[in-house]
């Protein structure tokens, strides 16, 4: 779930930052592919607004959307009933797209997320349920520099299309609106992104940035009910769902509060500095750079999830011979923990390193369930509470470092150290 996009002005403190919730990339951050992305106001405005409404298939409705210079947004009624509405160009607003498209219109490109996917041979041959043109964000140029959400994005030749099967309706002041297929979601946190924060409620936007109810699947026909009380306006902490890949939203005035890299990058020091120990091998345990690798390291410290208790990587306990044998390839089964007789997975531990995911700057002290990624207390408490999107019909909290679902009563555990008996 690690993707995030950033928004700069002119200034480094008017800024958005995006992540996407699913790790690094296995090729690393590369062009408009990337795990964090930032926006940057943009030298010469981009944003779009309404205006013509061109009504039947007339002669000029189809010269709106055969005009490549013409943003137009296309709503097929029937094969011999389309309703066409032009998009003039908007002075005030820098336009950003999302999806999957690596096509010029979009500025960032986001892929599936693989839950705890590691390496590149994992990403591979999945069918996307991201759209090509999933969503796009209209800034404003100017303070409080707001930023809003509408779903579908425009393809190369500026046009968005609404198929006869896509959700779409006539509103009450003769405005068109629509659906996308597998639609845009967004959720914003009560009482900001902060330590307080806690879960909102999941809202589906609609092509005109309207708020609507939860569909009873995310491609049915029959959309939710309008929330009228509510707005596509993105706050710090906002989370993005496009059906197969998650952004958290970040603003300047949130990202000041959170930890720095080289913040996180203490702390690791300072837990290494404790010098913890197996309580079974009595060799002394470090935490590795804060860069995933794909092996874990000799010193590396393994946990049970069960009961939080903290090792180094040790046979004891394996139920036979063959078990033993297998060596590593046993990790993430069950064990039973030698010092409280505990049986729960037994996972190496690593420090989530994107700091836009921490809710404060606290030590990491507690581990995600089963995956063993290491943060913060009120961070832990806060993600396995958040319910995320998955499939078309079902959520479930996962972890925010590499997505994978979370096990558990709670979907972490507090961890237990032992200091050096020197």
């Amino acid at each position: 779930f690690a993707k995030s996009i950033q928004s700069k002005h002119e200034n480094e403190a008017d800024c958005f930052e995006l992540f996407l919730y699913n790790g690094s990339l296995p090729n690393g951050d590369r062009g408009r592919r990337k795990s964090r992305f930032a926006l940057f106001k943009r030298p010469k405005a981009n944003g779009v607004k309404p205006s013509t409404i061109h009504v039947a298939c007339t002669p000029q409705a189809a010269k709106a959307i055969s005009n490549k210079d013409q943003h137009s947004i296309s709503y097929t009624l029937s094969r011999a009933h389309t309703v066409v509405v032009e998009y003039t160009h908007d002075s005030n607003t820098d336009m950003f797209q999302i999806g999957r498209s690596t096509e010029s219109p979009i500025d960032f490109v986001v892929t599936d997320t693989i839950p705890g996917s590691q390496s590149n041979s994992d990403t591979q041959s999945v069918q996307s349920t991201i759209s090509r043109f999933a969503c796009r964000i209209m800034c404003q140029r100017t303070p409080p520099y707001t930023a809003r959400i509408f779903a579908a994005g425009f393809d190369s030749s500026k046009n968005i299309f609404l198929g006869e099967k896509a959700a779409k309706w006539r509103t009450s002041d003769g405005q068109m609106d629509g659906l996308t297929t597998n639609g845009v979601l967004v959720m914003h946190p009560r009482h900001g992104f902060t330590e307080d924060s806690k879960p909102g409620v999941w809202r589906e936007i609609s092509v005109c940035g309207n708020v609507f109810t939860l569909r009873e699947t995310r491609s049915a026909q029959q959309r939710g009910k309008m929330v009228e009380s509510e707005t596509q306006e993105l706050v710090d902490g906002s989370l993005i769902d496009l059906c197969g890949a998650t952004l958290l939203w970040r603003t300047a005035e949130g990202l000041q509060r959170t930890p720095t890299l080289k913040h996180l990058e203490a702390l690791r020091q300072e837990l290494n500095a404790a010098r913890p120990q197996c309580p079974v091998g009595f060799n002394t345990l470090a935490f590795p750079s804060m860069r995933r690798k794909d092996t874990v390291d000799e010193k590396q410290p393994w946990a049970y999830l069960h009961c939080g208790h903290v090792h180094g990587y040790h046979s004891w306990g394996t139920r036979d011979s063959s078990e033993r044998d297998g060596g590593r390839e046993q990790d993430g089964r069950e064990r039973e923990c030698p010092m409280c007789r505990a049986r729960g997975p037994y996972v190496p531990l690593w420090l989530g390193c994107e700091a836009g995911f921490y809710l404060d700057a606290a030590p990491p002290t507690h581990a995600f369930s089963p995956c063993g990624h290491v943060c913060s207390e009120k961070t832990v408490a806060f993600w396995s509470q958040i319910p995320l999107p998955h499939g078309t019909h079902t959520f479930h909290a996962a972890c925010p470092f590499c997505a994978q679902q979370l096990s558990g009563e709670q979907g972490y555990v507090r961890l237990i150290f032992q200091g050096p008996v020197d």
